[in-house]
Order: C-alpha cells, then sequence, then structure tokens
C-alpha cells in the first residue's frame, strides 16, 4: 500500500464528507493505493456515524472511536499503530489542511529520501495576536531548544516513512514535537515543505491559548526526557553531589574556623552560614535521592494503555 492518512478529529461532523472526497479524488488521480484512518478522539455529535456510513462506501475508509477525549497525541499514537502504508500522512479534519499537498509529500519521502516531511503554513488564516504570534514564539522557542530548525511544528499536515511512526512514542501532549522525537529515535532526515492553509470552514478550534501554556511546558519536558530520560541519575545525582559538597564544604570551614581560627566567637549555630550550608547538604541529598528513584522507576516501569477503544471498523 503506498500511502495511510491518519486524520484525528473531536466533533468535524460538518467537514468529514467532503474531505473524504477530496482524499480520495487526489488519491484516485495519482493512482494511489491507499487507506484514510479516522480516528475518533471521543466526539458527541455524529461523527463516528459518518465515518461508519464513509466506510460502507470506501473500503479503504478505516475508523477508531475512542471511549472518551483522550487527546491528539494518543489518537495519532492509535493511528500510527494501525496504519500500513509505505508513507503515512497526518492531517486535521478541519479542512485546513489540503490535500492536494499529499502527492508532492509522498515523492519528498520516496523519491528525496526524508524520513520525514513537515508542512510549513507559511501565510496563515489564523488571528494574528491569538494564534500568529504566540505560534511565531513558540516554533523559536522549540527551534532552540530541540536543534530541529523547522519553521511550523503544529502544523499538522506532514509525511513519514512508515518505520519512522512505527519507532515512535507518542504519548502526552508531544504531538507537537513529533520532529524531535523522531530525531531523538535516530531519524535524522527531516525535511520542510510550504503548504497552503486555509481558513476554518465549519465550527471552531478546539484549542485556545491554553495550548501554548502547555505547549512550552511539553517543550521542557521533552528537553528534559531527550538528554536525561534515561539517564535521570546523571542530572540529579550530579546536582546532589554538587549541592552536597558546597554544604559540606561550608560546615568543614565553620568547624575549622570554630575550633581553630576563632575559638571564642559566636556559636556555630548562630551563624546564618550554618543554616546554609545545612539547606545546602540537605537539598543536594533529596536531588540525590530522586536521581537514585528515577533510575529505579525506568526500570521498572510497566507499559500501561494510554486510550480505551469503544469501536473500530
Amino acid at each position: 500500500m503506498n500511502i495511510s492518512v491518519v486524520i484525528p478529529l473531536l466533533n468535524e461532523q460538518e467537514s468529514l464528507i467532503e474531505l473524504h472526497d477530496w482524499i480520495a479524488k487526489v488519491m484516485q488521480s495519482n493512482h494511489f493505493s491507499y487507506e484514510i484512518l479516522f480516528i475518533d478522539d471521543g466526539s458527541t455529535d455524529d461523527s463516528w456515524k459518518i465515518i461508519q456510513q464513509l466506510s460502507e462506501r470506501n473500503n479503504a475508509v478505516k475508523g477508531i472511536q475512542f471511549l472518551r477525549n483522550f487527546g491528539k497525541s494518543q489518537a495519532l499514537h492509535a493511528g500510527f499503530e494501525k496504519a500500513q502504508g509505505d508513507v503515512v500522512i497526518t492531517m486535521d479534519a478541519d479542512l485546513q489542511d489540503n490535500p492536494e499537498e499529499i502527492p508532492d509529500l509522498y515523492n519528498m519521502i520516496l523519491s528525496e529520501g526524508f524520513d520525514m516531511v513537515s508542512g510549513w503554513k507559511k501565510k496563515r488564516y489564523d488571528a494574528v495576536l491569538s494564534k500568529n504570534m504566540p505560534s511565531k514564539l513558540f516554533n523559536w522557542a522549540a527551534r532552540k531548544t530541540s536543534g530541529v530548525k523547522l519553521n511550523d511544528f503544529n502544523c499538522g499536515l506532514k509525511a513519514y516513512r512508515r518505520n519512522v511512526v512505527k519507532n515512535i512514542d507518542v504519548n502526552g501532549e508531544m504531538h507537537r514535537y513529533i520532529p524531535v522525537l523522531a530525531k531523538n529515535a535516530g531519524f535524522t532526515k527531516i525535511g520542510e515543505k510550504v503548504v497552503q492553509h486555509q481558513a476554518r470552514k465549519y465550527g471552531e478550534t478546539k484549542f485556545g491559548m491554553d495550548r501554548f501554556i502547555h505547549g512550552f511546558l511539553d517543550l521542557i519536558t521533552i528537553w528534559f526526557i531527550s538528554r536525561f530520560g534515561r539517564r535521570p541519575m546523571h542530572l540529579f545525582g550530579a546536582l546532589g553531589v554538587m549541592m552536597f559538597a558546597i554544604g559540606f564544604a561550608f560546615s568543614f570551614y565553620l568547624g575549622i574556623d570554630k575550633l581553630f581560627l576563632n575559638p571564642d566567637g559566636r556559636l556555630i549555630t548562630d551563624r546564618p552560614q550554618f543554616f546554609i550550608a545545612l539547606v545546602t547538604m540537605i537539598i543536594g541529598t533529596q536531588f540525590f535521592v530522586a536521581g537514585f528513584l528515577g533510575e529505579i522507576i525506568l526500570r521498572t516501569k510497566e507499559n500501561r494503555k494510554r486510550y480505551l477503544i469503544k469501536d473500530a471498523i
């Protein structure tokens, strides 16, 4: 199979038929063998009924329905597990991503040898203050932190070689950072393509300003995980040893000062340096224990299901 199109969605009943027909037209005109995977992330409208109807019309349409809303990352994870195409395309269900971009993305993966190609919505039809400006700031921070030189991390339109999606773990809210996850997994040939962005035709966006706050917090998380996720003792242990050493050095100095240099001076417990040294050694010990517990957790953690599927076709 040439292409799997993975589409996570939440309450997008108005756009699904139009989106399906558009994708099918592109696939047929380019003679691609394909499948369309709709991942219903707990919709409360008639989205799942429409997906079932589309599946009856077109054998290439498949779907997964979550028991409740688990988030876009979990929906993508479920779609990636089920995808069978040589190239996996992700796109949003709100008609803001243009299916006409699929052939070029497919060719960039197979002909130009990219592991992954991310769309870049260079010209956007979103509100400047509430979406465009925060998005630019977010993308700048992501580039600086991750080292992945992309202009638009959050674009839903992306293409992957199949072995990429089968070897990355998209969890939590990490769908924004799939290029970083791919890079950390060893897939370093990551490209970018300017894609057409379209104004939302139906409904309202499901993401508010809080997504940028969460995005920056997730950015810190993925930076930490990429650097120390498999070796937490390297960070916490080093901080713990450093702080304990500083506290011990303070304590040693106070002891020498009291015994030999100034025996008639104030009691050690009357000096603020004593409490600084004590607190520093305690914090250092806590850091060291945190690193040790992190190492134990890594070696004993169990894989748990991050979403529950209600139905599938």
